[in-house]
């Protein structure tokens, strides 16, 4: 039995993935893994998701040069959820040019977006 062995994946062959600063702590990213995603992470030692919109493997930073070096691999008390410590190349993690994707907060019942864009994504995508 391996480490890819003992993780239930779900009824899609998918784990969630939640990447995390691994200095600030900041939650950046979730997205999802297959048991190829997350071999290929253990082996580069950056992160590889599942895009379940492409249905590939994707990347991450393979377009925008963000990507994330994986500093530790963790799993969950219910094994139900991956954990990447990472390091964020370039400060952005998120497609839309912030710093991670939970930039908006719900305040009175409304989404307000509380952090600021980074980087305008139309001059990260457009190369």
């Amino acid at each position: 039995m391996t480490y890819l062995d003992e993780v239930p994946w779900n009824e899609h062959e998918l784990v969630a993935a939640v990447a995390q600063d691994a200095v600030t702590g900041k939650v950046l990213t979730v997205a999802w893994m297959n048991r190829e995603a997350l071999a290929e992470t253990v082996k580069r030692g950056e992160a590889v998701y599942w895009s379940r919109s492409r249905k590939r493997l994707w990347r991450k930073g393979e377009e925008s040069g963000h990507v994330q070096k994986v500093r530790e691999v963790r799993l969950d008390c219910d094994a139900d959820a991956v954990l990447l410590l990472v390091e964020q190349a370039g400060g952005i993690a998120c497609h839309t040019g912030h710093e991670r994707c939970f930039f908006r907060k719900l305040e009175n019942g409304r989404w307000k977006e509380v952090e600021p864009v980074l980087k305008d994504p139309a001059s990260i995508y457009d190369k």
